[in-house]
């Protein structure tokens, strides 16, 4: 005799060493019977399923082993939420006995999420819900927020999440640091590793404060397959992303740059990729002091070295530079997707070529 199937899914992640937020544990519970001769006896065990291509957790397998055993004997899982003893880290779970939406506990954003309900029956996903179902649907997601810069997910990595833009807007990058598409209020993103189980296939970075409702990979599998027509909405989605990469892709590959300093000075290079917003590395060559490589990222300065000098210091010496060939290359390293800055260009721009009119000044002095 079998008991019900349940599924936990971990919500909380305290330095677990195995698992990851939304991983699965589907327990089953199965009575077998005992005849020593004069009595018929039953006991109660347990088939645990970890997630795939993971250790199973010897600890977190007993704790569910006895929630399942209680279960069959009449006591009540805790509602909502489990915690694991631990090991050197702990986690927290959810239970789920069929394959409804499993609600979460009232997370500290859902009163902002209500807030926003207003908001939420303009984006094109939510107008494949019906309106008697848009409150119930709503309540599955949560809410973050993100500053300019934060990576919200990385090329490669699993995807775990389905994601809406409320405010602000994030790019989405690359392999070489390219930006190939722009999203805003009301787009959607993380859905294809979801809905193909593949990796992340691009990086997505926020390009000003950001607010993100997002839901977990159980839950947006069970809304489309309640909700069809949302089906539709990504097929389509999907051929018109794909025309516009397709478009930016050509327009990025084209813009390489080649030229001398003699025709452009050193100043009006640098402001044409920053007012660009141009992602790759500038080389110079024929310098008097060898070569220099500067790094842009959407149009900021990240790295800059030439001869002896690094960063600021860089990019001053360049400027006094008149004579030499350039070459800009788009695209840049992955590990140079969060470096941070050098300074804001306009600024660093305005220095430097204070610091050329003060040494002009001292040598007609």
């Amino acid at each position: 005799m079998s008991f019900p199937r349940i599924v936990f899914r971990i919500i909380e992640n305290r330095r677990c060493p195995l698992y990851h937020y939304g991983d699965e544990f589907s327990v089953t519970g199965i009575a077998i019977s005992m005849n020593n001769g004069e009595e018929q006896s039953f006991f109660t065990t347990s088939v645990v399923y970890s997630p795939a291509k993971k250790e199973v957790c010897k600890i977190l397998t007993g704790d569910l082993t006895r929630l399942v055993i209680q279960y069959e004997r009449g006591d009540k899982i805790p509602v909502c939420l489990v915690s694991c003893s631990g090991c050197t880290g702990s986690i927290k779970l959810e239970h789920s006995s069929d394959n409804r939406l499993i609600a979460p506990e009232s997370p500290p954003s859902s009163n902002e999420i209500g807030s926003m309900m207003h908001l939420f029956s303009d984006f094109a996903f939510f107008r494949n819900i019906e309106n008697h179902h848009l409150e119930k649907v709503v309540q599955f997601f949560r809410l973050s927020t993100y500053r300019k810069g934060d990576i919200i997910l990385r090329k490669g990595e699993s995807g775990g999440n389905f994601f809406i833009i409320v405010t602000g807007g994030v790019n989405v990058i690359n392999e070489v640091g390219i930006t190939i598409s722009k999203l805003g209020k009301g787009d959607v993103f993380g859905e294809m590793s979801l809905i193909c189980n593949e990796k992340v296939s691009a990086t997505i970075q926020a390009r000003e404060e950001t607010s993100i409702i997002y839901i977990d990979k159980a839950n947006f599998k069970r809304i489309i397959d309640q909700y069809p027509t949302i089906q539709l909405y990504f097929s389509r989605l999907m051929a018109s992303r794909l025309n516009k990469a397709n478009m930016i892709r050509t327009e990025d590959l084209s813009s390489a740059m080649i030229g001398n300093l003699t025709e452009i000075p050193a100043e009006a290079l640098f402001q044409t990729l920053n007012m660009n917003s141009k992602t790759g590395i500038l080389t110079i060559s024929e310098l008097p002091r060898g070569t220099a490589r500067f790094s842009f990222r959407q149009g900021s300065l990240i790295k800059a070295k030439y001869d002896i000098f690094s960063g600021e210091a860089a990019f001053y010496e360049i400027l006094k530079e008149h004579q030499g060939r350039f070459r800009f290359t788009p695209g840049i390293p992955p590990e140079d997707f969060e470096i941070p800055e050098i300074g804001y260009f306009m600024k660093l721009l305005i220095e430097g070529m204070r610091r050329i009119d003060e040494t002009r000044n001292k040598l007609t002095n």
